[in-house]
């Protein structure tokens, strides 16, 4: 498999983009992975880049976008933070990755027992990492069951897992918000920008708007 050139990048939609990661993510949980020259693609790569998709996910070890959704060398960028939030820095990145470097697709992709998540519902304060969480409160707040507040901790795994697919929601709207060239790019139909969520238990990504 070659990596994209601006012929082949330009030809796909966003719809067959998304369908692209689909089939990635399918092959990744089916152990069966495209016949690819990775270092091939490093020398077809030297002189440019034309990914087709941006990737927003966490830092956490266990989701690597690449390797999640079988893609190559010069397929995707990959921005990752805690608790996949957008600031000015990372709307910018994602900004060039669509506006400049051409991909049709942005993805929010958060996952299953997320540790960021974990301490926003612990309400944790240790370092810079007080204020990261904080920006993820609203996701717990914006989940209402159970009400009960010693259900409302990190060892509820099904009130996690809900507050993390809420957080990838939340971090769309102020995706949209925030950034009014991905907001019209969407508009005129030369992107497509949807949530998705990775269950590190399975290994499969479940898309949603």
């Amino acid at each position: 498999m070659k990596a994209h050139t601006k012929e082949t990048q330009a030809k796909l939609t966003p719809n067959t983009a998304l369908d692209i990661l689909k089939e990635g993510n399918k092959r990744f949980t089916n152990n069966s992975k495209a016949d690819r020259n990775l270092l091939e693609q490093v020398k077809d790569t030297q002189g440019g880049q034309y990914p087709f998709a941006v990737i927003l996910s966490r830092i956490d070890s266990r989701v690597p976008a690449e390797i999640v959704f079988d893609q190559g060398i010069g397929d995707v960028f990959s921005a990752r933070v805690a608790g996949n939030i957008v600031d000015k820095d990372i709307l910018g990145s994602i900004e060039y990755g669509c506006k400049v470097a051409g991909s049709k697709l942005v993805v929010v992709l958060g996952h299953t027992s997320c540790g960021a998540v974990k301490g926003a519902c612990d309400d944790v304060e240790l370092g810079n990492i007080t204020s990261l969480v904080s920006k993820i409160k609203p996701a717990v707040a914006a989940v209402e069951e159970p009400k009960d507040a010693s259900q409302r901790t990190s060892s509820n795994t099904d009130f996690v897992n809900e507050v993390s697919k809420t957080n990838v929601h939340h971090t769309l709207d102020n995706m949209r918000k925030q950034s009014p060239l991905l907001t019209e790019m969407e508009e005129n139909n030369e992107i497509k920008i949807v949530g998705a969520m990775y269950n590190v238990s399975t290994g499969e990504v479940t898309f949603y708007n």
